[in-house]
């Protein structure tokens, strides 16, 4: 066909919805035009960059053994509520009015089904299927043109084995895999530790690319390669001081002052001689958490040491523990006993300045060798642009990026559920142990808990959001975020 026969609706202006600069390329190159929000009509030659893409991955994924599927994006409901991910899901999965249907926003309940249908044997494994298909997730603000949207295109995978020796053989297949599909793409990419949030299992890592446009923040190493999301991330800061001789514990009062820096001021001392309290609720039990001076808590790290979902103490609460307000409390003369935790920068600290349970009051010459029953000391922090490298000691940026591609070792997480098993070497039945591996729009990037004002700083993975009317609740603390 001649060029001028060709269908290329280019337009001169930037489109006023358009905010990232690849939605307005693809907008003004005539490569697709929005339907409604997060939805898109792909034209000709965006249609063939996609094909061209998908002809890349097809080339790949083959290479590895995968063979490739078309599964339904229609599903019947019952699938998803073998695992519990209806409720996981949340508002995100679309269902189909007056019938037990949704649209598919994944495919792992699809592929475990016909598993335990068709796979018996451990002769019969490994296996690496994979699909390019239509997925469906209602965004409740899709933006960003297609980083965000209701109705999308991926490449999800997964590998069957008998044993965990072999997930990691397919899940090193995957990862190489991935590593060619992207160079052929010509990305500047680089691989994250990461949460595996709702998708659970036991090892995750993301494929990313640089761009102020990203959702996901990173720390990064440019001497070393060193990479992780900040939910896992960590650096090699140091800990806090010790000296020689710890002083007796003294109370001071402290009128009106409820920051850190406002102790730091009034007090003319340095931050890092401070100890931050917080008080989180997992499940029924109150931890009461310190950090060093204005370290931030990082919830998904939180979340992992405690095992369960976490949320901060209201006003009420922490008045009936501790006896005081947020911004007077500490370790010592607490109302109630609690489970007590540390950040590791604490672990053999004194000197240190803290709350006094009392309001207007605090307490300084905290040693938690002497004064604090803690538990555990644990990684809990926020990292910060910086600090140094936990591998090579050189300064990690704070980037945001673009996720690409995230492949997770799933586990028997949904072979268990869904019963899914076959028979070993030694005729004994055993569940399917399984990997999951995306190219596209994630469950990762896209069901970020809905937060108040109070923790928009700590936008955690794969916990959701809770619809009470029309109000939208902060998953951490309930408070309201909104109209829907």
């Amino acid at each position: 066909m001649r060029f001028t026969k060709g269908f290329f609706p280019t337009v001169k202006e930037v489109p006023a919805d358009a905010v990232i600069a690849s939605h307005q390329l693809m907008i003004r190159a005539g490569l697709m035009r929005p339907l409604g929000a997060g939805i898109y009509s792909f034209f000709p030659l965006g249609y063939a960059v996609m094909k061209k893409v998908m002809q890349i991955i097809r080339e790949e994924m083959d290479a590895i053994g995968g063979q490739e599927f078309h599964l339904p994006a229609l599903n019947p409901v019952e699938l998803w509520e073998e695992t519990d991910r209806v409720k996981a899901f949340g508002d995100i999965m679309f269902h189909l009015k007056n019938r037990a249907l949704v649209l598919a926003p994944t495919h792992e309940e699809i592929i475990t089904s016909i598993a335990r249908n068709h796979i018996k044997s451990y002769k019969e494994m490994p296996q690496i299927w994979y699909q390019i298909q239509t997925k469906f997730r209602n965004e409740p603000r899709p933006k960003s043109g297609v980083l965000r949207g209701r109705q999308f295109t991926m490449k999800d995978a997964y590998s069957m084995d008998s044993t965990w020796d072999g997930l990691d053989v397919s899940y090193n297949a995957h990862a190489e895999a991935y590593r060619k599909i992207y160079t052929r793409c010509g990305l500047k990419f680089f691989i994250v530790g990461a949460s595996s949030g709702a998708m659970g299992g036991s090892g995750s890592q993301e494929f990313m690319v640089e761009s102020n446009a990203g959702e996901d923040t990173v720390a990064l190493c440019d001497a070393c390669s060193y990479a992780a999301n900040v939910e896992v991330a960590a650096s090699a800061i140091a800990k806090a001081s010790r000296t020689e001789n710890s002083k007796p514990v003294e109370e001071i009062h402290t009128p009106n002052i409820k920051s850190i820096d406002e102790l730091s001021e009034f007090l003319k001392i340095q931050t890092s001689q401070c100890a931050k309290s917080l008080v989180y609720f997992c499940g029924e039990t109150p931890v009461l958490i310190f950090m060093l001076g204005n370290d931030q808590m990082n919830e998904a790290k939180l979340q992992g040491v405690l095992g369960g979902d976490v949320r901060p103490a209201h006003p009420e609460e922490l008045l009936a523990l501790t006896g005081a307000d947020a911004g007077s409390i500490g370790p010592i003369g607490l109302k109630a006993k609690m489970k007590i935790i540390a950040d590791n920068r604490l672990e053999g600290a004194n000197g240190l300045y803290s709350g006094a349970n009392k309001n207007d009051y605090h307490v300084g010459n905290i040693d938690f060798n002497r004064d604090v029953a803690v538990e555990s000391y644990h990684d809990l922090r926020i990292v910060e642009g910086g600090e140094p490298c936990p591998d090579c000691g050189k300064e990690l940026r704070i980037v945001k990026g673009i996720e690409v591609g995230h492949i997770f070792k799933l586990g028997t997480k949904y072979s268990v559920s869904m019963k899914a098993n076959f028979l070993d070497e030694k005729g004994a039945e055993q569940p399917i142990i399984m990997g999951s591996y995306g190219i596209g729009h994630y469950l990762g990037q896209n069901s970020r808990s809905v937060r108040c004002s109070s923790h928009l700083r700590q936008r955690q993975r794969g916990i959701g959001r809770k619809k009470v009317g029309r109000a939208v609740r902060c998953t951490m603390c309930e408070g309201s975020y909104g109209a829907v």
